[in-house]
């Protein structure tokens, strides 16, 4: 079992993750010079496999860390 929340980022750094659980996720995404903060309860099986694509660091995803998350949700 993991531990969390975990942190992931997208390749392009355009999109932040904190993944809750295996269910729960916020993602921070920039738009220009702008960030929105969504939040995700995955349902339904795309979505709880992108979570576990997020939680193994496949393509695109990479290790992000709490100050970078928290660096970009400050800007919102």
């Amino acid at each position: 079992m993991s531990e969390f929340p975990q942190y992931r980022k997208l390749s392009n750094s355009r999109a932040f993750y904190r993944i809750e659980n295996e269910f729960l996720f916020t993602e921070i995404q920039l738009i220009g010079k702008k960030s929105f903060e969504l939040h995700f309860k995955a349902t339904k099986y795309p979505e709880i496999l992108k979570i576990k694509e997020m939680l193994a660091c496949e393509e695109p995803y990479l290790i992000s860390s709490i100050q970078e998350f928290e660096n970009y949700k400050e800007s919102n």
